[in-house]
């Protein structure tokens, strides 16, 4: 009984790092970069510029300069989005 669970956990545990590595092959396909000052209340995708919150969904305003989200690359602009660069600037950081 014991062995049927080893085998099973040993099997799940290959398909797992099978998915895992496709998964990764297909995100470094799609570049992405980060678009600040686009993101809902709750929905950035981590810390902030400002330093108040250091996890992502903590945002508490909507279209926050401080505030971002992955896009795909070249997108930030035609969402009236702002590099990195532009957010730091607007925000007076260096």
């Amino acid at each position: 009984m014991k062995t049927s669970y080893l085998v099973s956990s040993a099997l799940a545990g290959a398909l797992a790092l099978g998915c895992v590595a496709q998964a990764a092959a297909a995100d470094e396909k799609t570049a992405r970069e980060k678009c600040y000052g686009i993101t809902q209340a709750g929905q950035n995708d981590c810390a902030n510029l400002s330093g108040s919150h250091s996890c992502a969904g903590q945002a508490t305003a909507a279209q926050s300069p401080d505030e971002w989200k992955y896009v795909p690359k070249g997108a930030c602009k035609g969402l009236n989005g702002l590099s990195p660069a532009e957010a730091k600037a607007r925000l007076g950081k260096k």
